[in-house]
């Protein structure tokens, strides 16, 4: 593909509460099915692997609302994340007239990434990116085969790692974004960026770099969605064309730029 030329590509995120929720998943993935240039949907996971992890009696512990991930933490959200999810969401494509199929990291070595360090604290199997496989991963688009990613990366050993799905996304859309003109998508269950977390009605519509570090400097932005904030200027600073955060629901509208939190430069 040359440079000069570039085709669309939308990658879009969802947010486990949507994952959580059957009808609005449902609802979300017929939009996704719809959508008529290549794409990648990556997902987290949901509440669903801390149930399963409560069952079995294994402790969570969670810090900066990230997860600890210990060996027997891996097994379940391996079996959870890029199991159960990501099958499922990849049937339900299939059902909507969308051929897709699901990737762990280690799939066709499509992430690879390297256990986190770091000076105080142990995160156990937590990934960092160090690398996305981009000739895989187009190989497949090439096909009219919709992409969905689980969290689940691998390092260079054969390692599984539990990966922050917002990263993944970001990466993605990074790696991508040479060859393709990327649209990266936050989709939450959420209508957007809001200035009060308690009224979906105060979206910010855009978002520039510094209109967002008065937001911070503010105290206006609500503390769990900076880190997202955050993954959306560092796309954009490495060639992706356009960062949008919206309802899951929405996604066509947030496709359209009728909705949401379209984040610039």
């Amino acid at each position: 593909m040359k440079n000069d030329i570039k085709n669309k590509l939308f990658v879009i995120k969802i947010g486990g509460n949507v994952i959580d929720d059957e009808k609005n998943l449902s609802s979300f993935l017929q939009s996704f099915a719809s959508i008529r240039v290549p794409k990648i949907l990556v997902h987290g996971g949901g509440k669903l692997a801390t149930k399963l992890a409560e069952q079995l009696g294994i402790v969570q512990q969670m810090i900066d609302g990230r997860r600890i991930t210990d060996a027997e933490t891996l097994k379940i959200v391996t079996m959870v994340y890029a199991g159960y999810i990501n099958k499922n969401i990849v049937a339900q494509l299939q059902a909507n007239g969308c051929n897709a199929v699901g990737l762990s990291g280690a799939d066709g070595n499509a992430i690879i990434a390297h256990k986190r360090i770091h000076p105080n604290i142990d995160y156990g199997f937590v990934g960092d990116i160090d690398t996305i496989n981009f000739d895989f991963l187009q190989n497949l688009l090439q096909q009219n085969i919709a992409i969905v990613q689980s969290p689940i990366t691998v390092d260079a050993s054969g390692q599984l790692l539990n990966t922050n799905a917002d990263t993944i996304a970001q990466e993605i859309a990074k790696a991508m974004s040479k060859w393709y003109d990327v649209e990266l998508i936050y989709s939450f269950e959420k209508n957007g960026v809001l200035l009060d977390i308690n009224d979906e009605t105060s979206v910010i519509p855009t978002i520039d770099t510094k209109s967002y570090q008065i937001l911070k400097q503010e105290n206006k932005i609500f503390a769990g969605m900076i880190p997202k904030l955050d993954n959306a200027f560092a796309a954009l600073q490495s060639g992706v064309k356009k960062v949008i955060i919206g309802k899951a629901e929405d996604l066509q509208n947030l496709i359209k730029n009728k909705t949401g939190t379209t984040i610039i430069q």
